[in-house]
């Protein structure tokens, strides 16, 4: 799918937390196919970097707002976007009754909205949902395994009480699709962000150790952002809206390990590798299942790794200030198992 070049029957779509990393690169596709896009943001992670060079655009308009509170639109609106919520432990982390508020109050509110406006209704959920999975890869039918009352409980438990709401609303008749997102990354990332992909670039390119969590033999899937944009955009023009959550996601694996050694070869300059004691709770393993998308959404990643890495890698080092030597990292291996 070209969502740079598809045009699409011109919409009024409203992305909540459309200043964050995913939210920006989603804004700035849908203005791509023709679309008038509202940006609604509180500015607690996302930021104004991010958007101002969409406000060149005559059909984009930014509204500053918190989903937790009454917010009202003249016109009528075709389609809603959910992205609004901390997506990173360190951000979610910091006022978790906040994140979790803005995760079921913020998420009723747009529910609500997309009702009163007969829109269409996307709920971006969270490969979180699972918890530290006993399955792998992981389908949509695994009802996860999640703890409720540890430090994560209101980023994971949020988003499980989010898709719980979305899943009533449909049941009421409200056109409602819900994705849930695997690792992301790609430009535009905080370099504070916390997540693993930030982290080791951010610490590679500054000159200080790569910090591992345990022996890094734990697995994460890196999916490119314009690639999970695409998905994101799939999922929501699909003529019927899935029954079911739908994971987004690239299923190739890697190991914590083997992502910081393709770090390193990227940006060479002796950084090294330090192992930290895992944070509590934190996934052991985690691949998304993509069967549902290919076949309901015709949707799959097209960026591997060793290819979006040096893309990230770049931005990272013009936001830091750092040089960056003109050379690509050698691909990896899948993870096996």
């Amino acid at each position: 799918m070209n969502i740079r070049s598809e045009r699409l029957e011109k919409r009024t779509i409203l992305v909540a937390g459309g200043a964050g990393f995913v939210g920006s690169h989603l804004c700035e596709a849908l203005l791509e196919q023709g679309h008038r896009v509202i940006c609604l943001d509180s500015f607690l992670t996302g930021r104004e970097e991010n958007i101002l060079p969409l406000c060149t655009y005559h059909d984009f308009r930014m509204v500053r707002g918190d989903v937790r509170a009454p917010v009202g639109f003249r016109e009528r609106l075709d389609r809603v976007y959910n992205l609004a919520s901390p997506a990173s432990p360190p951000h979610y982390q910091a006022d978790p009754i906040h994140t979790m508020l803005t995760n079921v109050e913020g998420t009723a509110r747009l529910l609500d909205l997309a009702r009163d406006h007969g829109a269409r209704f996307l709920q971006a959920s969270t490969s979180e949902v699972y918890g530290d999975p006993e399955i792998h890869p992981q389908n949509e039918d695994y009802p996860g395994r999640v703890s409720c009352t540890g430090p994560r409980a209101c980023y994971d438990e949020g988003k499980r009480a989010a898709e719980a709401l979305c899943f009533d609303h449909a049941r009421a008749g409200l056109d409602v699709r819900v994705a849930r997102i695997f690792n992301t990354y790609g430009p535009r990332m905080r370099p504070d962000d916390g997540r693993v992909v930030s982290n080791f670039l951010v610490q590679a390119l500054s000159g200080r150790d790569i910090t591992i969590y345990g022996k890094g033999r734990q697995t994460r899937s890196f999916c490119y952002v314009s690639d999970l944009v695409a998905g994101l955009i799939a999922l929501m023009e699909a003529p019927r809206a899935p029954k079911t959550a739908i994971n987004l996601g690239n299923p190739e694996e890697f190991t914590i390990l083997e992502l910081a050694l393709q770090v390193q070869a990227l940006v060479p300059g002796g950084a090294r590798l330090v192992f930290r004691p895992l944070p509590v709770d934190d996934p052991k393993r985690r691949r998304p299942d993509i069967s549902r998308a290919r076949e309901l959404l015709g949707w799959a990643p097209r960026v591997s790794l060793d290819r979006g890495l040096p893309q990230t890698a770049a931005w990272f080092a013009a936001a830091v200030g750092a040089a960056l030597p003109p050379r690509a990292a050698a691909p990896l291996s899948r993870a096996q198992g």
